[in-house]
Formats: C-alpha cells, sequence, structure tokens
C-alpha cells in the first residue's frame, strides 16, 4: 500500500474536505478507494484558469457520481515550441475555491515531472481524426492530448469523464480512442457555455485587451450568419466560408486560421451541405488563438 501524502483544504461549511493530491500513486489509491465503496467517479480534467464552461462541467460531474475529480494541470507535450505554454493563465488559488464551492471531492494537481519524468518516451496517438481543423496547423496537439488524457484516465480511474464541445475535434478523438482502446469509461460532452455577447469562454479570453475582446465577437457572429445563410436554404459549403471570412477579415486585427464544414463523425471537408455539418472556425485576434463551432442543419 502506498504512503498516502495528501494536502487538505477545509471546506464546504466545515462538513467535508477537499483532497489536493500532487502524487500519482495517492491519486490511483484514492480512486481506488472510492472503487472499492462500489462509488462512481466523474472526472473533469482541464488545464486550470477555470471559466463557466469548466463550471458547467464539475456540476454535471456532481450530479452524475459518488466522487467528483478535477485535474489541473498544464500539459507541455500538446503544445508546439511557438505556442503559449510558458505564459499559459495561471491562478491555482482561485480554482481551488470554485473547486470547493462546486463540491470537488479531489483535486489532482501533478507538475511537469511528474507526468513526463525523465526518458518518458511512450506516446498515444489517433492515424485519420488528428489530420483535420485544428491538427492542419497543430500537428503535434492531439499527440499530446490524447497521451495526457490516457495517462489520467489510467491514474484517476473514472467511470465518466467530462469534455466541453468548444473543443468538438478534441472530444471527437477522445471518444473514439476511448472506443478503439476498450476503455471502460463514459465519455460526456457539454454544450459551448458563452458570454452573454455570445464568445465562447476560454481561459485564452484573458489575453485579449479591450478592443480585441469586442472584435473577437466576430466568431459568434459568423456562427449566427452561417446559420442563417443554411436556414434560407444555401447548402454550398464554399458559400458560406466565403462570407465567414469575408466578415472576420473586415476586422483588423484577425487572421484566419481555419474555416470549415465538415462531416461531424470523420471531420472530413464536405462540399453540399445536405445532412448536419460541423462549422468550425479557429481565428487570431491579435496573437490569440480562439476557436468555435456549432452544427450546422439544413432544411
Amino acid at each position: 500500500m502506498p504512503s498516502i501524502f495528501v494536502k487538505f483544504n477545509q471546506v464546504i461549511k466545515g462538513v467535508c474536505v477537499i483532497e489536493i493530491i500532487d502524487v500519482v500513486d495517492t491519486m490511483k489509491f484514492r480512486a481506488d478507494q472510492v472503487r472499492n465503496m462500489n462509488q462512481k467517479i466523474a472526472f473533469v480534467p482541464t488545464m486550470g484558469f477555470l471559466h463557466e464552461g469548466h463550471l458547467a462541467l464539475l456540476d454535471k460531474g456532481k450530479h452524475i457520481a459518488d466522487h467528483l475529480v478535477l485535474s489541473i494541470f498544464v500539459n507541455p507535450t500538446q503544445f508546439s515550441q511557438t505556442e503559449d505554454y510558458t505564459i499559459y493563465p495561471k491562478n491555482l488559488e482561485k480554482d481551488l475555491s470554485l473547486a470547493e464551492q462546486y463540491g470537488v471531492d479531489t483535486v489532482f494537481t501533478p507538475d511537469k515531472e511528474t507526468m513526463y519524468p525523465s526518458n518518458y518516451q511512450s506516446y498515444v496517438y489517433l492515424e485519420h481524426l488528428p489530420n483535420f481543423l485544428c491538427g492542419r496547423s497543430r500537428p503535434t496537439h492531439f499527440k499530446g492530448v490524447t497521451t495526457i488524457v490516457t495517462k489520467l484516465f489510467n491514474i484517476v480511474k473514472p467511470h465518466y469523464a467530462i469534455f466541453g464541445e468548444k473543443d468538438y475535434q478534441q472530444l471527437a478523438i477522445i471518444r473514439h480512442m476511448v472506443r478503439d482502446l476498450n476503455m471502460d469509461i463514459q465519455v460526456i460532452g457539454l454544450p459551448i457555455v458563452r458570454e452573454a455577447d455570445g464568445l465562447a469562454m476560454s481561459s485564452r479570453n484573458s489575453y485579449l485587451n479591450p478592443e480585441q475582446r469586442k472584435i473577437a465577437c466576430c466568431l459568434y457572429q459568423c456562427i449566427t450568419l452561417a446559420k442563417k445563410m443554411v436556414a434560407s436554404g444555401e447548402k454550398n459549403a464554399s458559400t458560406i466560408i466565403e462570407t465567414a471570412s469575408n466578415h472576420i477579415r473586415s476586422y483588423i486585427e484577425t487572421r484566419i486560421d481555419y474555416l470549415n464544414i465538415s462531416n461531424t463523425e470523420t471531420l472530413e471537408d464536405i462540399k453540399i451541405i445536405d445532412q448536419p455539418a460541423l462549422f468550425a472556425l479557429a481565428v487570431y485576434v491579435g496573437k490569440t488563438r480562439l476557436i468555435d463551432n456549432t452544427i450546422l442543419n439544413p432544411l
């Protein structure tokens, strides 16, 4: 039996404690304890800097399981050398306070050396789904995502894993990986949580200055525009993409990574929208890369 080194924060009206664990063997042992009591574990993996989107995931987890685990780990293997790993926003104290408020039972907060020790060599990747959308401009990203998610699944041992649909491709990849590798985990996706003006909630929104924050609404405006075009009978994907692209380019400080209309299962580009299709976009506002998506339903 491993030694248990658990830090505690006394919370929730003095009745419960939230466990803060940063050791892999300790987290595995705690998960085994919960499972041995025939309790269900819900798991929300995050990189921290929690916002309302994350909190919706935690709320779902609290309602479907007996024990709720939140992980906070900024995963270096999903960032390229030119991306924002070293400056990714962090506020652990605030994250733990929110975790307390939402009834999280255990927070797993490993460091980089814990998850990727010296001479680390093993990675998990899919052959097809990562080759589209974000994977085209971030070719190593999803190998990092699937690797860390697999590791976290092995450590936390959840019955349910909960993700947001804002990262549609990520969710599709994780679901496919779980199915392919026969993982005994139910993957749950929840709808995008948006600001009042439609901007999808993201930790990276904190990078935007006030003027950029206004400009960032162009992503949601494109989604609204695409939906209206489809509702009016437009089925030509290139026409919708061109219209949306022109709208984004009308704003200063924007640069399009991609705008795609894709098959909802394979993520392959489609030309004619004759069945529900994914409209996904990634746009730089200043130096900040934002993503969003919706499902277009033809008449």
